[in-house]
């Protein structure tokens, strides 16, 4: 009989293009086995460009990843994050202790760095999204009995050394990147652009994989706000893509149009489950998801990507929220 154990994968590095590196490091959930951060020459060291996330061992995988490609450590001069999840920022404060070299993150990295700094606090937030969704009390005890044994993923919180906006560049032996904000999947979303080899390092923002994940609460139209930063990743132009997660693609602009495919079919099921009237998010959520229903698994990810649509929905006036004891429900105007 085949083992149904997932065997984890192992750090791994290879080379790009000259003084451009991949760092693949495992990740431990489930359908999302690996997370990428690139090493890019500058000087005698490197620009690190995201980090990993952290838990027992993770540190070490980074550092078996650089040793595959003649990296340490000690060449990192910078680390740069494009947005602050756990995956992508957990092992800058190591990092950095060790090469001594500073952070760079955008501004409004704090609005979800916050939840490795008050995990209660975060968790309880959690929790009363899911009763204003209409999902069961019982379900939300197992969820924040799982939640609870979960470590953050952050090794430690840290204020980033310089917060970047738009137009801030750094420099490298390939060139010169310049930052453009691109909010939505996170609101400290950035992406770096080297405009002579048209090189986008797109962290989650447009992946090889079309995938959608929005943070929820933190600013009123996350949808919005990611269907305008396509718009502005698309101006660049650019022919090869290193995002968060996969292998480097090319052909960005045909990514970038099957993200806003799949965010209108999206609003649509959602505008179609309402047909049927009022319903919670709960109730809403499997629809818009190829009628996956909710699990303990997926059930933050589905809950938040949906309330953003019906935030988005409601901005334009086609939704509005009604309260109903406990739970929220919504019903198409």
């Amino acid at each position: 009989m085949p083992s149904t154990t997932r065997h984890r994968e192992l750090g791994r590095g290879e080379r790009v293009l000259p003084g451009l590196w991949r760092l693949r490091l495992p990740l431990p959930w489930p359908g999302v086995p690996h997370c990428n951060a690139w090493a890019i020459a500058s000087g005698s060291g490197i620009v690190l460009v995201d980090t990993g996330m952290h838990e027992p061992g993770s540190l070490a995988q980074l550092e078996r990843a650089m040793d595959q490609v003649n990296l340490r450590l000690e060449h990192v001069r910078l680390v740069v994050c494009t947005h602050a999840h756990s995956d992508h920022w957990g092992q800058a404060a190591p990092i950095t202790d060790r090469a001594g070299c500073e952070l760079w993150m955008h501004a409004d990295e704090t609005r979800t760095s916050a939840g490795s700094q008050d995990p209660d606090a975060a968790l309880a937030r959690r929790l009363e999204v899911g009763r204003q969704s209409g999902v069961p009390q019982q379900a939300l005890d197992e969820y924040a009995q799982l939640a609870r044994a979960l470590p953050s993923g952050v090794a430690r919180a840290m204020a980033p050394d310089r917060l970047l906006v738009t137009g801030d560049t750094l420099e490298t032996d390939l060139g010169t990147w310049t930052v453009y904000e691109t909010p939505g999947h996170a609101p400290s979303h950035i992406c770096l652009f080297e405009p002579e080899r048209r090189i986008l390092i797109s962290g989650d923002h447009v992946l090889g994989r079309i995938s959608l994940y929005y943070d929820y609460g933190y600013t009123p139209d996350p949808v919005g706000e990611f269907l305008s930063s396509l718009d502005r990743a698309d101006a660049l132009d650019a022919r090869l893509a290193l995002s968060g997660h996969g292998k480097p693609f090319v052909d960005v602009h045909g990514h970038i149009e099957g993200n806003r495919r799949l965010v209108a079919d999206r609003l649509d099921a959602a505008m179609r489950a309402l047909a049927r009237g009022p319903q919670t998010a709960a109730q809403i959520a499997p629809a818009v998801h190829d009628d996956e229903p909710l699990s303990i698994r997926n059930a933050q990810w589905f809950l938040s990507e949906t309330l953003c649509y019906l935030r988005h929905l409601e901005q334009a006036g086609r939704v509005h929220a009604e309260p109903d004891g406990g739970a929220t429900r919504w019903r198409a105007t």
